[in-house]
C-alpha cells in the first residue's frame, strides 16, 4: 500500500513539475518586487541604531566641530542648512573638509610649513672642568662672526641668525628636545639647527641623565618617534681623552657617539654634519676649528637652500655591498621594503634599448663590426645618453651623476667606507690613494665590450666609433668635480662618517677614469687629462685594449691601466663579449704599445678571475702576455658578482667568484711561472679585503724593499718640468715605499681604520684561527 502511494507521488511529480517550478519561481520574484516598493521609513535607518558612546567624546566632539560642513557655514544660513539637512535622506553622516593638524608634538604637514627664512643655530654644552664651556664660546664667536658676514642688507627676508647658548645643566630637557621650538610669530620662517658640544666622562654626570631623557624619549609611545623633525638639522662634536681611551673601541668620545646617535633618530636623520671628535691633550681646538667652518658652510647652504637637501646612506641605488647600517637607525621593515624595491627594479639591456628606439624611428644603428673599424654613417650631433631615454633613467637610478651628454661621476663603495674610518680600496695599500679623496669618473659612457662581470649592469651605451655629439672637455671637468662634491656632501648625514675625512673629501685629489665605458674613446681625452694635471689631480686611466690608435696617441697619466680578462682568445670573446671582430689583433697590439711606454710611465696589467672562465689552466697563457708586455705591475682580482640578471644571462653566478684563498694560489702560481722564465718579477703587496694582490717588477724593488706607492707631489713637479723645458722622466723618479702592512703576508688592512665584518663573519674567523692554532 505505502509503495503504491510513493509510486503515485512520483508520477505527479513528472507530470507538474514544470508548472510547480514556474510557479514558485514567480511567487519569488513578486516577494522581491513588493519588498522595493515598500516605504522606505519602514526600513531601518542610521538613526535608529544606537549610536556608540565614543562617539559623544571630547576628541570626537571636537574632530567633528573642525571638520563639518565648513562651506556650508560660509556661504548659507543656518535656517537653510536646517532645511537641507533635513531633506537629505537618512544615514551615516559624511564629514567634509581638510584633514585636521597633528596633535602638539607631531610633525605637520610639509605643505603647512612656511618657506625656511632664517636659520638660528643653537649650541648646546656639557662641562664639569670648564674646557667644554670654553670651546662652547669659542663656537659662539665663530657662528656669531659667520651671522655678521653672512648678512645681506639688500635681503632682510632670510639669513643666519646669531647663535642662541645652553648649559645642559641648567635647561629643562622637555624645552628642546620633546618637540623642535616654536618659530616666532613675528618670522614664522625661522627654524633652528642644534650644535652640541660634549665631553665624554667615565663617572655619572648630567649626561647620563640627559642621554637617559632621549632614550626614553624615543621609545615613549606617546609621543612621535621624531619629536625634533622640525629642526633644520643638528651636528655634534666630542671631547676625549686618548691617553685614557686611545679608541673609539676603547671609549674615545664614547657619548658624543651615542648622542649623535639618537638625535639622529628624534631628527629623522637630519644631520648636518658629520660627528667631530677632538683630544683634549692635543688638537682639541684646531679640531673643532676645522669642524666649526665646515658647519659654518652647512648653514650657509642651509639658508641658500631652505633645506639640507638630498642626503643619502649610500650614492643613489643601494645596490652597493656597503648599505648603510639600520641596526641604529631604522627597523626591519624598512630594509624589507628596501629590499623589494631593489628587487622589483628592471634591469634592461641596453642593446634592447638601442635596437627598439632606433628601430622605431626607422634608422639603423651606425655600429661597425668590420675589422676596419670605420663607419660609412655620416657624422650626428645626437647624444650618446639624452636626459629622456631609458639609459638615463636606468644610469641615475643606480646613482650615476651624468655630466653633459656622454659623461658621468659617482661615488663608490670604498669612498663611503674610508668616510666612515672602515677602510680604503686596494689602492692605498699598493699606491697610496685614499678613498674618501678619489674622484671616480668618465668621460665616456660608451664601450666597445659587454663584459659578463661588469657593475653597471648593461646598462651603459655601446659602439667601436665615435658616433655622437662631442662635449667640451672644459664642461666634463667641471661638470664631474660639481658632481662628485654635491654626493660627497649627500653622505654627512650618513652615521660613522668621520668630520675630519669629511672636510678633506672635499678636495679631489685623484681620478679614476674607469668608473663605466672607455674613457680613451673621448675625443679629447688628452685635453681632459691636462685639466685633471693642472690642478694637481692625478689621473689613473683604464682601458680595455681594444682602442690601440687612441692608446698610442694617449699623454702621460699618471698610471695607465690595461683590462686582461683572459689569456686566450676564446676566452676573451666569452668573457668581454667584445664588438670588434678583430679583438684579438687590436689586443695584441695594444700590448705591443704598453711595452713601448713601460719607461714613460707606470703601465699596470689588471688581470679579473672568474672561475670556470680564465682561472682553470691559463697561468702559461697569462705569463706569455707578461712577457710581451713586460708591465710594471700586475694586479690580480677574483671577480665581483653584482648579481644582476645581465650577469645570469650570460653564465655568471656566485659560483664563478673565487675565494681569496684561490686568488692567492693563483698569484703564486703565476710568480713562479714568471721566474721560471727568468723575468723579474715578485709577489710585492695586497688588499684581502678586496680579494686582490701585486705582483711587482723587480725595478720597484730597492734596497730590499717594494716601492709601489706613488709620490705624487714628486710626479706634478716632474711633468711640470716636463713640459717648461722637455725633461722627461720614468716611473722611478716618483716611487714611494710601500707600507709593511701592505706587503704580501700582512693582509693589506691599515691599523689606523676599522675593519667591520658582516654578522657573524668575525667570530667565524677567530673560531677558524682558533682551530688552525
Amino acid at each position: 500500500m505505502e509503495t503504491s502511494a510513493n509510486e503515485g507521488l512520483l508520477a505527479f511529480w513528472h507530470s507538474y513539475r514544470l508548472p510547480l517550478l514556474l510557479a514558485l519561481a514567480t511567487i519569488v520574484v513578486l516577494v522581491r518586487a513588493y519588498r522595493k516598493l515598500q516605504p522606505k521609513s519602514k526600513i531601518a535607518t542610521a538613526s535608529s541604531i544606537p549610536s556608540s558612546p565614543r562617539s559623544h567624546s571630547p576628541e570626537k566632539t571636537e574632530k567633528t566641530i573642525n571638520n563639518s560642513m565648513v562651506k556650508d557655514v560660509e556661504t548659507e544660513n543656518s535656517s537653510v542648512a536646517e532645511k537641507d539637512a533635513s531633506q537629505k535622506q537618512a544615514g551615516p553622516k559624511r564629514v567634509t573638509g581638510k584633514k585636521p593638524l597633528k596633535v602638539a608634538g607631531r610633525r605637520k604637514s610639509s605643505d603647512q610649513e612656511p618657506a625656511v627664512s632664517f636659520i638660528q643655530p643653537i649650541i648646546f654644552f656639557a662641562s664639569l672642568t670648564a674646557n667644554t664651556e670654553r670651546y662652547a664660546q669659542v663656537l659662539l664667536e665663530d657662528l656669531r662672526a659667520a651671522a655678521r658676514d653672512r648678512a645681506d642688507p639688500d635681503n632682510r627676508e632670510r639669513g643666519l641668525l646669531p647663535p642662541q647658548i645652553h648649559d645642559l645643566s641648567y635647561i629643562d630637557f622637555d624645552d628642546y628636545f620633546i618637540s623642535a621650538p616654536k618659530p616666532p610669530s613675528t618670522s614664522p620662517g625661522t627654524r633652528y639647527v642644534y650644535c652640541m658640544l660634549i665631553p665624554t666622562y667615565n663617572i655619572d654626570t648630567v649626561l647620563n641623565t640627559f642621554l637617559g631623557h632621549l632614550d626614553e624619549t624615543h621609545n615613549d609611545f606617546r609621543i612621535d618617534t621624531a619629536p625634533l623633525s622640525g629642526l633644520a638639522g643638528y651636528s655634534v662634536f666630542g671631547f676625549g681623552d686618548k691617553e685614557g681611551w686611545p679608541t673609539e673601541e676603547e671609549g674615545f668620545c664614547s657619548q658624543a657617539k651615542e648622542l649623535d646617535r639618537w638625535m639622529a633618530k628624534l631628527t629623522g636623520k637630519k644631520r648636518a654634519y658629520p660627528l667631530g671628535f677632538g683630544d683634549v691633550k692635543s688638537d682639541a681646538e684646531s679640531a673643532l676649528k676645522e669642524w666649526s667652518s665646515g658647519l659654518q658652510d652647512i648653514l650657509g647652504e642651509i639658508v641658500e637652500n631652505g633645506g639640507l637637501g638630498e642626503g643619502v646612506p649610500g650614492s643613489g641605488d643601494p645596490l652597493e655591498s656597503d648599505e648603510e647600517d639600520l641596526d641604529d637607525e631604522g627597523s626591519d621593515s624598512n630594509k624589507e621594503n628596501g629590499r623589494k624595491r631593489n628587487k622589483n627594479q628592471s634591469v634592461v639591456d641596453l642593446e634592447d634599448i638601442k635596437f627598439s628606439s632606433d628601430a622605431a624611428s626607422g634608422s639603423p644603428i651606425p655600429v661597425d663590426f668590420t675589422t676596419g673599424g670605420k663607419t660609412s654613417a655620416p657624422a650626428t650631433d645626437k647624444e650618446m645618453v639624452p636626459k629622456t631615454s631609458p639609459t638615463y633613467a636606468a644610469l641615475t637610478k643606480q646613482g650615476y651623476t651624468i655630466v653633459g651628454s656622454h659623461s658621468g661621476v659617482k661615488i663608490c663603495r670604498w669612498t663611503k667606507s674610508a668616510l666612515r674610518g672602515r677602510g680604503s680600496c686596494y689602492k692605498y695599500s699598493f699606491y697610496g690613494i685614499r678613498s674618501h679623496l678619489c674622484m671616480e669618473a668618465t668621460p665616456s659612457l660608451s664601450c666597445s665590450n659587454k663584459c659578463i662581470f661588469c657593475w653597471r649592469h648593461g646598462t651603459n651605451p655601446v659602439g667601436t666609433t665615435w658616433r655622437w655629439k662631442v662635449d667640451d672637455p672644459e664642461l666634463i671637468f667641471n661638470g664631474v668635480k660639481e658632481g662628485h662634491y654635491k654626493k660627497i656632501k649627500m653622505m654627512r648625514g650618513v652615521p660613522g662618517v668621520r668630520a675630519e675625512r669629511f672636510a678633506e673629501a672635499m678636495r679631489i685629489r685623484h681620478c679614476a677614469l674607469s668608473l663605466v665605458g672607455e674613457p680613451i674613446f673621448y675625443p679629447h681625452i688628452n685635453r681632459f687629462l691636462d685639466m685633471l694635471h693642472s690642478e694637481h689631480i692625478s689621473s689613473f686611466l683604464v682601458c680595455n685594449a681594444q682602442h690601440p690608435d687612441q692608446l698610442e696617441t694617449l699623454h702621460r697619466v699618471t698610471q695607465l691601466y690595461v683590462s686582461i680578462d683572459a689569456s686566450n682568445r676564446e676566452s676573451l670573446r666569452k668573457i668581454d663579449r667584445p664588438l670588434h671582430r678583430d679583438f684579438w689583433e687590436r689586443f695584441q697590439r695594444c700590448l705591443d704599445i704598453l711595452r713601448e711606454k713601460r719607461h714613460y710611465q707606470r703601465t699596470v696589467f689588471r688581470l679579473t678571475l672568474v672561475k670556470g672562465f680564465n682561472v682553470d689552466d691559463e697561468v702559461i697563457g697569462y705569463a706569455n702576455l707578461v712577457e710581451k708586455a713586460l708591465p710594471c705591475f700586475v694586479e690580480i682580482k677574483g671577480v665581483t658578482y653584482c648579481g644582476t640578471s645581465t650577469s645570469a644571462g650570460a653564465g655568471l653566478t656566485m659560483q664563478n667568484v673565487p675565494f681569496y684563498e684561490e686568488v692567492q694560489q693563483f698569484v703564486t702560481s703565476l710568480n713562479a711561472e714568471l721566474e721560471r722564465r727568468g723575468l723579474k718579477y715578485g709577489i710585492a703587496a695586497e688588499h684581502a679585503h678586496s680579494c686582490c694582490a701585486l705582483i711587482a717588477s723587480e725595478r720597484f724593488h730597492v734596497n730590499g724593499k717594494w716601492h709601489s706607492r706613488i709620490d705624487y707631489d714628486r710626479f706634478f713637479q716632474l711633468l711640470e718640468k716636463e713640459k717648461a723645458d722637455g725633461t722627461s722622466f720614468t716611473p722611478e723618479d716618483y716611487m714611494r715605499e710601500t707600507e709593511d702592512w701592505a706587503l704580501w703576508g700582512n693582509g693589506g688592512f691599515d691599523p689606523n681604520d676599522e675593519r667591520v665584518y658582516k654578522k657573524g663573519k668575525k667570530k667565524a674567523l677567530q673560531a677558524a684561527a682558533e682551530a688552525q692554532g
